[in-house]
């Protein structure tokens, strides 16, 4: 599945809220999203309008590490 556009950064954080990721702090423009949930995993995004497509998927393929699935359908959960 090919990953959305124009994407930013809250967006992303919000959506992975439904996985277990919060907010623990914001440093600049940059978020560290904390989950609990598998284990302690730690991510951080850039809060910028649009996310490039290479630092989505990198964000992305570390989430679908962490949670053991596949990213495809971790993108199919998270924008249909």
């Amino acid at each position: 599945m090919k990953l959305p556009r124009d994407i930013s950064g809250t967006e992303l954080a919000k959506a992975l809220a439904r996985y277990g990721y919060q907010v623990t702090r914001q440093t600049g423009s940059h978020l560290r999203l904390t989950t609990q949930s598998g284990g302690e995993h730690h991510i951080t995004i850039p809060v910028h309008s649009s996310l490039r497509l290479g630092t989505l998927n990198a964000i992305l393929v570390e989430v679908a590490q962490h949670l053991k699935q596949d990213k495809s359908d971790l993108i199919r959960e998270m924008w249909g």
